[in-house]
């Protein structure tokens, strides 16, 4: 089996494995787990702040953040595809009280920062009060970069609003980031962090840890959060058996996410020769995006269905939706790279690929 749906379908390794299986514990909400306290103490150093929280997952660790930085009856601004406001299950709506603020995207994947500035409401009781304004970082693959960040910093500084970093894949961004330059992927991602008041870490995607995430932010905002992931179902007992395997994630699996997109690219370049060529294929299979170890690509829906179908009984899992553009009906598929995806698995997808026919 080949699995593209998510990177969050990664096994341990067998290192990983080791280091969970000998894990000292302790009561992670009595705050004497040392595993747990180590991940947190060793995120927060590695990444420019002062705290960090270890939950469950990358929804819940979002959450606290806009409960630690909102009240009931205060907004958010977010994006139209931020993960906190489409597919995080309106929880900071249905469990916050928090009202979201969509903004349509740019083609690059940021917002418009002239569009973030007009948002803000004024302080009139007929409006939500605007506290919080929200990052994704990668979001749909897509890095948002330094500089982008470090002005969306400075505006929600000069607006007196926090900022919060939905960063759940930004490892990703911070490897892409540093490619660029050949400089050091820790350094470029404490650079993405730099002025946003919390971050949200997946450790479960590109990392390759089996659960789990962090939130980061100063001394003060963690120790709110903890009350608030305690409120939510997050306090966890003996879970540094679960923090050993991010902590050795953030300790040995950054730099290989180079790998993944490099995997993606090779898988891109490898589906639009075939779709040059394919007497199925062509003119029906077209490459969207690729960025970092994500790929999205727009088939035609007579075509896709079939494709999919035999993909499947080939051992090749994909997620889907549906497109209409320019009244042409396409499914849009999603390929996802990661460590358990190897370069062997790239070929003998395209071989498959290659092989299909009605």
């Amino acid at each position: 089996m080949t699995d593209f749906r998510s990177d969050t379908v990664t096994q341990p390794t067998a290192a990983m494995k080791a280091a969970m299986l000998a894990a000292p514990l302790g009561d992670d909400v009595f705050q004497d787990d040392p595993t747990v306290n180590e991940l947190q103490r060793y995120a927060a150093e590695l990444l420019g702040f002062e705290a960090a929280l270890f939950a469950p997952s990358g929804t819940q660790t979002n959450l606290i953040a806009l409960m630690a930085h909102c009240q009931r009856g205060d907004e958010a601004i977010v994006g139209q595809q931020w993960h906190t406001y489409r597919w995080e299950g309106g929880g900071m709506a249905v469990l916050g009280s928090i009202q979201p603020q969509p903004i349509e995207h740019q083609p690059d994947g940021t917002l418009a920062l002239e569009h973030i500035r007009a948002a803000v409401k004024p302080d009139d009781p007929h409006f939500a009060r605007t506290k919080l304004i929200v990052m994704e970082n990668t979001t749909g693959g897509k890095v948002l970069p330094l500089a982008y960040m470090n002005s969306v910093a400075a505006l929600a500084k000069e607006l007196g609003l926090k900022c919060h970093i939905d960063g759940a894949r930004l490892m990703n961004a911070a490897v892409a980031l540093a490619s660029e330059d050949n400089s050091d992927p820790i350094q470029k991602a404490r650079q993405l962090c730099a002025g946003f008041d919390s971050l949200s870490l997946c450790l479960s995607k590109g990392l390759g840890a089996p659960v789990g995430s962090l939130l980061l932010g100063s001394h003060a905002f963690i120790q709110q959060a903890r009350r608030l992931r305690k409120m939510l179902g997050g306090g966890m007992r003996q879970a540094g058996v679960l923090a050993a395997a991010g902590l050795y994630a953030l300790q040995n699996n950054i730099q290989r996410l180079a790998e993944d997109h490099q995997h993606a690219r090779q898988l891109a370049d490898g589906l639009q020769h075939i779709a040059a060529e394919h007497p199925l294929l062509k003119g029906k299979l077209e490459l969207v995006s690729v960025h970092t170890n994500i790929l999205f690509t727009d088939i035609a829906v007579e075509v896709a269905e079939p494709l999919l179908a035999y993909l499947s009984e080939q051992g090749i899992k994909l997620t889907s939706s549906n497109y209409n553009k320019a009244d042409h009906y396409y499914k849009r598929v999603r390929w996802v790279t990661h460590l358990d995806i190897k370069v062997t698995d790239i070929q003998s997808t395209l071989d498959v690929v290659q092989k299909f026919r009605l």
